[in-house]
């Protein structure tokens, strides 16, 4: 092949204008290189192209004969560039995921994701709420998910699924036979909580606002795994989000506790900078998430 793609341009947008230099204006070239790129043309096949009058270039009737058929090149040869570009979007993708949703949620959507983009990289980076927030803030990750509503002038959030926090204890416990805790036993219980500023710990927080004073907590931790395996040893009772649950009361190895008029409901959240660009692999993954939960 002795064209190129900015041959082929440069020859349509002269047939357009009847002008090299405007069409090199429309090209963001100097008249010069358009007319060198132009003339290698020519001269590459052995033909003319145009009935050259002055400043201005008419078509000839070889020139007539092609244009439509360049047209349909180039349209090609751009649609063929833009989906180029499209799946190299998907090449890279960076999550942060609060602990909770990336531990138990992203390793869900992951392997869908890479079903159809098999080669892309995608980087998991987990830490709680407010931090997975400040690294969207500075641009560290693509797009985050969060277990809670934040303000921040600079934040877009869009609401993603419905969670609750469930209260639960060991199947020897004590309370794991009560039909409903009291605010007597929710007093005189040593809690194992998460980290405060958390996700959990911030719903946790509000529901239980009135008793929060008088509230024993035993234990904090960064880490679900950690709570639950110091409340199946008995350590006190704990509260964490359903999803982190569902297996351990499937197996019988930690029991739900019921708290009356308390309400746990939660939703998580998608976090994108406000000011960014639109990156494909970021709507996909979005999509890929809501169709699944």
């Amino acid at each position: 092949m002795n064209y190129s793609l900015r041959q082929l341009s440069i020859f349509l947008a002269v047939a357009r204008h009847e002008n090299v230099s405007k069409a090199a204006a429309e090209l963001s070239l100097s008249q010069s290189a358009a007319s060198a790129a132009l003339q290698a043309l020519e001269r590459n096949y052995g033909v003319s192209l145009f009935e050259r009058q002055g400043n201005k270039l008419s078509l000839n009737p070889v020139g007539h004969s092609l244009r439509k058929e360049a047209e349909t090149l180039y349209a090609h040869a751009q649609q063929f560039e833009q989906l180029l570009q499209r799946h190299g979007e998907f090449g890279h993708l960076k999550v942060g995921a609060s602990f909770t949703i990336g531990n138990h949620l992203v390793v869900r959507y992951l392997a869908d994701y890479l079903s159809h983009y098999p080669d892309a990289d995608v980087e998991l980076d987990t830490a709680n709420t407010p931090e997975i927030v400040q690294k969207v803030l500075n641009y560290e990750v693509d797009v985050g998910m969060i277990e809670r509503e934040v303000q921040h002038r600079e934040l877009e959030l869009i609401p993603w699924m419905e969670d609750e926090l469930i209260v639960f204890c060991s199947a020897a416990h004590p309370l794991a036979k009560q039909q409903s805790l009291s605010n007597k036993d929710i007093k005189s219980a040593r809690w194992i909580l998460r980290e405060p500023d958390s996700g959990a710990r911030h719903t946790f927080d509000r529901a239980l606002a009135g008793l929060l004073p008088e509230i024993n907590i035993y234990r904090e931790f960064r880490h679900n795994e950690a709570i639950k395996s110091a409340v199946e040893s008995g350590l006190g009772i704990g509260c964490l989000s359903q999803v982190v649950l569902q297996n351990d009361f499937r197996n019988g190895t930690l029991v739900p506790l019921k708290l009356a008029r308390r309400d746990m409901r939660r939703r998580f959240y998608f976090a994108l900078p406000k000011k960014r660009h639109d990156k494909a692999a970021v709507n996909y993954w979005i999509e890929l998430c809501r169709r699944q939960r």
